[in-house]
């Protein structure tokens, strides 16, 4: 019987992020993301994703849909022009770290 309810466990454990590597995020990356969003997206997407003019609101940006975001900035979407060019990968996942963590209310 206890080793019944120990497998589960064990399944969650190997499952679970390794020692030394943290679910959240750092703070330094928020803020260079809270930096990238200010440059790049504000305009669009309002200052510190507050009052969105018309373009999609960033807070209700589902956080299990990373993909979604990176294409949409990479090869752009509707009216947003691509990013691809301009934005290098650990700009990007500082953005990502940002929309999803930084202003949420």
């Amino acid at each position: 019987m206890r080793l019944v309810l120990f497998m589960p466990l064990l399944a969650l454990a190997f499952a679970a992020p390794a020692v030394g590597q943290s679910s959240q995020p750092s703070n330094e990356k928020v803020r260079l993301g809270a930096e990238i969003y200010a440059r790049n997206c504000s305009p669009c997407h309002g200052p510190r994703m507050q009052d969105p003019e018309g373009a999609f609101d960033l807070r209700t940006f589902p956080t299990d849909q990373r993909e979604r975001f990176v294409e949409s900035i990479v090869r752009g979407k509707n009216q947003m022009p691509p990013w691809g060019d301009l934005i290098k990968p650990d700009e990007l996942d500082a953005l990502w770290v940002y929309v999803t963590t930084g202003e949420r209310e």
